[in-house]
């Protein structure tokens, strides 16, 4: 399967955030989009409310300008942003009274973010999910259509 290469930055930088305990949704610098963007948090500045897919005049101009940043737009990243946090079990757009998962970086929380945010990744650069296992159960005739080749000894 070929990808992009912005996708395969932006996996391998979230791979390594959820596997060096380094993504943290109430985190701008650590969340999906501030590890995609090199754990910075300006991209916050393209929406007034965190969580919403609404660009704001500053994020606007740099949609209208055709600005990319790590090889995406500024309404790409309010997607993966929003992506992610809905899947965290956040409600969106974040505000004080919305309600928030009691321990928004326990892993499984982590994990349903990052796997919607690869499945959004992939559908973004029209290519199949890179986490979709379903072809391993494929059969035909009763035998699986794949094989897995075991690598130990």
């Amino acid at each position: 399967m070929q990808i992009t290469k912005r996708l395969e930055d932006a996996l391998v930088k979230l791979y390594n955030a959820f596997h060096n305990n380094r993504l943290n949704p109430e985190d701008c610098t650590a969340c999906a989009v501030g590890n995609i963007l090199d754990n910075h948090d300006s991209w916050k500045h393209l929406s007034d409310k965190h969580g919403s897919l609404q660009l704001n005049y500053i994020g606007q101009v740099h949609q209208n300008l055709g600005r990319k940043f790590n090889g995406y737009t500024p309404a790409e990243l309010l997607q993966i942003e929003k992506v992610f946090l809905d899947a965290c079990g956040f409600k969106t757009p974040l505000c004080h009274y919305n309600p928030k998962p009691i321990n928004p970086t326990e892993s499984d929380n982590l994990f349903n973010g990052l796997s919607a945010v690869v499945d959004l990744l992939c559908t973004l650069d029209k290519v199949d999910n890179v986490m979709d296992y379903s072809k391993l159960f494929e059969q035909e005739n009763g035998e699986p259509v794949y094989h897995l080749e075991t690598f130990l000894t």
